[in-house]
Formats: structure tokens, sequence, C-alpha cells
């Protein structure tokens, strides 16, 4: 995790995206949900580093070649979020969500913390990912920069 700077930042993380939509918006998560939250909640997923978003949206895309239209931005969590949550539910890297999703529905309904950390499954739980709860009464202390264009390093498309 990021450490303290200047500016008071607690947790600085990174979120790549199809910039169809909002970036700084759990709107896919509220439709779809995803490993951690059932449909219905609106969570923001963002990666800790930059490295692992890329990661993140890698292994989420089914392209051969680079593709077009993705974003990103950079989310800065500051000391007015208060306290963060790192926890690590049961069987958070198996093919069945139903614990994590079980998990993360708790958090987010009890709105204990604006943001739960937890283990990338894409990084063997060695990074972490980030999740914001947008219903929470601190997320208007989360900020995000300006979207920017991602540069694929095509090399990484190779068939």
């Amino acid at each position: 995790m990021a450490s303290r700077s200047k500016n008071s930042t607690l947790v600085r993380a990174f979120r790549i995206a199809d910039a169809r939509h909002p970036l700084f918006d759990g709107a896919g998560a509220y439709l779809r949900g995803g490993r951690w939250n059932s449909p219905g909640k609106r969570v923001i997923y963002a990666a800790e580093t930059y490295a692992g978003a890329l990661l993140e949206a890698l292994v989420h895309l089914n392209f051969d070649e680079v593709p077009d239209g993705y974003r990103w931005i950079e989310i800065w969590l500051s000391s007015e979020v208060e306290e963060i949550s790192r926890d690590q539910a049961v069987g958070w890297n198996g093919g069945d969500h139903t614990r994590t999703r079980e998990y993360g529905d708790r958090w987010y309904d009890q709105k204990r913390t604006a943001v739960l950390l937890v283990p990338s499954v894409v990084t063997a739980g060695i990074e972490r990912n980030v999740l914001i709860n947008q219903e929470h009464p601190r997320f208007a202390a989360v900020r995000a920069s300006e979207t920017r264009e991602v540069i694929w390093d095509e090399r990484l498309f190779r068939v």
C-alpha cells in the first residue's frame, strides 16, 4: 500500500476500464456484480498499482489485438476516509464467488468502511485490489484524476 504523502493520502489506487462508461463509478459492479459484490451494489474496483490494474483489465479482456477506448484514472483516498478494512475472506481465490460476495455484501451493507482492500487473484494475493463503496458517507473524500489513455504494449497481445 502506498505510504502517506504530504497531502495526507492514505491510499493511492488505479482503475483501467472501457471509456464508454464513467471510470469513477461502480455501475458495472452494480449491474453484474463482481468477485466481492452481488448485483445491486455500487462498488468501484481498482488496484493498488497501475501494473495491478493493467493485469486486472487484461484478465477480463477477450482480445487478441490491442483494444481501443480503454482509459485509466488515479484514485486518492485521503485521511478523511478514515479507517480502511484489510480483509481476506475464506475462498477468495476460488472460482465460486458465493463466499466472497457474501463477505463483500456485508461490508457494503454495513458501511463499515468506505474502502476494502482484498487480495488480487491475478497476482496470487501478492498485490491487493481496492474496493470503494460509493454509497458510504465518506465516499465524498475519495478523489479521482482526469481519465488518461491506456498505452498498450502490443507484445501483450501476441498470439
